[in-house]
């Protein structure tokens, strides 16, 4: 059986690893899933994570990790900050080096080139990819295709999905190119 190592930042209390397990549930014969760490520094959702998930170990802020000291991890999931985006809030947005809370995206490039992952998994609010910040989305795409991955984002609506609210969200999966392997390839439900 497989190992997927994991690494949540802005993990929240966890649930990308919740659904990996929902999907372990499912398919117990494909993988298992072995948390490797996350960051997050939110005093209650670092209790609400370990109340769920064991003592995985928290690295905090994620501007400050040393990425050489986290063990290496197979998929990197990230939900960063949306208040900058996001309808509800200021709208400042999220450009490199713009200190806004949304621009902690940047900070996972780190990550990414350091331990370089098989599989990234982002999520945000819809407005990232509206007129007025696709271009950041964009640029962060072309981080990412100039570390080798493939990049597949889609908007989906949690209505559509078997949840009782309608609730917009872009998704990316990203895929590490690999030589002598085939052209990354997926498709969203």
């Amino acid at each position: 059986m497989r190992e997927i190592r994991i690494f949540e930042a802005f993990a929240g209390y966890g649930s990308q690893l919740l659904a990996m397990r929902r999907l372990e549930r499912d398919f117990p014969d494909a993988f298992k899933t072995v948390p490797v760490g996350f960051s997050e520094i939110e005093p209650a959702a670092i209790k609400a994570y370990h109340a769920l998930h064991g003592e995985v170990r928290s690295y905090g802020d994620i501007s400050k990790i040393n990425w050489v000291e986290v063990p290496d991890f197979d998929l990197f999931t990230m939900s960063s900050p949306c208040q900058d985006f996001s309808q509800a809030g200021l709208q400042r947005g999220g450009e490199e080096g713009s200190g806004t809370r949304s621009s902690l995206l940047w900070e996972c490039s780190r990550a990414i080139e350091t331990k370089r992952p098989r599989y990234i998994l982002f999520e945000n609010v819809a407005a990232l990819v509206s007129r007025k910040f696709i271009k950041g989305f964009n640029k962060w795409q072309e981080r990412l295709e100039g570390f080798g991955y493939k990049n597949f984002a889609q908007l989906m609506n949690a209505k559509d999905y078997g949840c009782p609210q309608n609730r917009l969200r872009i998704f990316m999966v990203s895929i590490l190119r690999t030589e002598g392997d085939p052209e990354p390839a997926y498709h969203f439900p």
